[in-house]
């Protein structure tokens, strides 16, 4: 069995936004020599998510305004921020929207190829963003 891993650095031109990042995973499966096996993509920070659906903007702009009304970032019921703030921090809202979209995706390989259904693609989401960050792309096969 083959392994191969990849970090992508990520540095989003915005606090909070949804990327889709297929095409560089599908680059490094084709590096990595692993025609029938796993690919498990995984956002290395506790603000930013990986996930899995349709390319559409439309959608992305309701993602976005979804989260933003379950974990909004100034909340009403706490006029001075979430718990997390009086840690000095002030992205308690972004550690709940990770929480909500998800951590990681694990996708089949078939024939050197993400093996998806016909709308599936995969998404990084950065809720606290314009700093670097880290995806690990973990590869594992035949």
């Amino acid at each position: 069995m083959k392994s191969y891993t990849r970090y992508l650095r990520l540095n989003t031109e915005k606090e909070r936004e949804i990327i889709n990042i297929t095409a560089q995973i599908q680059d490094a499966i084709n590096s990595s020599d692993v025609t029938e096996g796993l690919v498990l993509v995984n956002s290395m920070h506790i603000t930013s998510s990986v996930f899995i659906n349709d390319e559409e903007g439309g959608l992305k702009e309701d993602f976005m305004e979804w989260l933003e009304n379950l974990a909004p970032y100034k909340p009403k019921q706490y006029p001075e921020g979430y718990r997390h703030h009086r840690t000095g921090e002030i992205n308690g809202d972004a550690h709940l929207k990770r929480t909500i979209m998800g951590r990681e995706v694990v996708c089949a390989i078939t024939e050197g190829k993400l093996d998806f259904g016909p709308w599936e693609q995969i998404f990084y989401g950065e809720f606290d963003g314009k700093r670097d960050k880290k995806v690990m792309v973990k590869i594992i096969g035949d």
